[in-house]
């Protein structure tokens, strides 16, 4: 090879090289500022009551005295049970709705199909102030009002579910559908035997969205719930007030309120990594 050609190879070679490096330290550093509002939340739970509005990185001494007031002045333990159970029951709901949704569209042809597809959209592109009253008028003519139900019924349908997943069983091979009909396999057996066990990873990864979504949702649970500490997002008001916040014992419940969602992410963790790779595949 002649010394032009090893000098036209090198440049390409240093250029990726450098744009690799580059990206990395892009991504490191986009990483780094979105973790640090976590961390400063944990750091300043973990600061001496006299210390909170100190600036240093590292907080010393340690103390507990933040989580120990925090965990004092309310339910911690009964609001984040509370706020897992409607993150939990939310999420298998939208998850089955979405499931038995998508495989309808997916899997069969009927008439009018398109048009409730459309629905399914439309309904994703109202505003919730839109539906909250209609929602709330029937929740109080129901006696659901300040019970978790009331909270969780309502949101038991979602068109994002429908939608994530309708896309991904549109490629699903429908050759394997055929096969198992003619295995003599009802719709409900290929639909857990052969559709939800292919759909696994997208399934973990969707759910941790939705239990995401509702584990941080407010506003629904203010209008519902007239106890404040029902769930754990409502319950952090009461360290919030007109002449100040205290931020120790407010940054404590609020890392303790992280904490099941970390949980969560650690556990399904491979089943989202899963859900990435066989996006791409076809």
């Amino acid at each position: 090879m002649s010394a032009a050609a090893k000098g036209l190879d090198e440049p390409v070679g240093g250029r990726g090289t450098t744009r690799r490096v580059v990206g990395h330290l892009v991504l490191g550093m986009l990483s780094l500022a979105c973790l640090f509002p976590v961390y400063w939340m944990f750091a300043t739970s973990l600061r001496a009551p006299q210390d909170v509005y100190s600036l240093s990185v590292l907080p010393w001494p340690l103390s507990l005295e933040n989580y120990a007031d925090a965990m004092a002045r309310a339910d911690i333990a009964g609001m984040l049970v509370n706020t897992a159970m409607v993150a939990v029951l939310t999420a298998l709901g939208q998850l089955l709705t979405g499931l038995f949704a998508a495989y309808a569209f997916a899997a069969w042809r009927f008439r009018f199909e398109r048009l409730l597809y459309l629905a399914f959209v439309g309904t994703w592109l109202i505003p919730f102030q839109v539906t909250m009253l209609p929602n709330y008028v029937l929740l109080s003519q129901l006696g659901l009002l300040n019970t978790l139900a009331g909270v969780i019924v309502p949101n038991l349908c979602s068109a994002l579910g429908v939608l994530m997943l309708r896309q991904h069983l549109m490629s699903f091979p429908k050759e394997l559908l055929e096969a198992a009909r003619m295995d003599g396999r009802g719709s409900w057996s290929i639909l857990w035997t052969v559709v939800v066990p292919t759909l696994r990873p997208v399934l973990a990864a969707l759910g941790i969205l939705l239990a995401i979504t509702a584990w941080n949702e407010y506003f629904w649970p203010a209008m519902v719930m007239q106890r404040s500490n029902a769930v754990v997002q409502l319950g952090l008001r009461s360290f919030m007030g007109t002449e100040g916040n205290d931020w120790g014992p407010l940054m404590a419940a609020s890392g303790l309120a992280t904490l099941p969602v970390f949980a969560l992410y650690v556990v399904l963790q491979r089943h989202i990594v899963n859900a990435f790779v066989r996006s791409g595949l076809k």
